[in-house]
């Protein structure tokens, strides 16, 4: 049994199809939702949305998504992210200049010329999206 899935992001629709389950990292912890699930509403954080599929275990598509929500309705999960890329599409280089930019803010900062809460999302954003390339590379090499 499946349910369809919408990714879209601020720009276009990343992804729209089937799947047999969603995983995604929602603000209270990474959360899984299979066909017929309960309607549900939830705020994304950085991170992941993972689609799987029961009939062939080794294909998984990835996404990274900035922020949003997720909509559950018993027969299809919309996501609406701000930012969306697939995985084959983020950029390490990119990533990882972000995250040592947002580190060296964090950490040396003067006065109140900071604006913390944007250094933070930009920490988790990066982090997330390097942690998305390494997961997604790995699984690349076991298949």
């Amino acid at each position: 049994m499946t349910m369809r899935v919408a990714i879209v992001s601020a720009e276009t629709e990343i992804f729209s199809g089937e799947a047999d389950m969603v995983v995604a990292t929602a603000r209270f912890g990474e959360i899984g939702i299979k066909p017929k699930h309960a309607p549900l509403l939830a705020a994304l954080k950085p991170g992941h949305i993972r689609l799987l599929y029961d009939n062939n275990p080794n294909e998984e598509k990835i996404f990274y998504v900035s922020s949003g929500y997720l909509e559950v309705q018993p027969d299809c999960v919309t996501i609406l992210a701000d930012t969306a890329m697939r995985a084959d599409d983020l950029d390490e280089e990119k990533a990882k200049e972000a995250l040592a930019k947002a580190k060296a803010l964090l950490h040396d900062h003067k006065g109140s010329d900071i604006d913390y809460s944007k250094a933070l999302a930009e920490l988790a954003e990066a982090s997330a999206q390097l942690a998305i390339l390494h997961k997604h590379l790995k699984s690349k090499e076991r298949h």
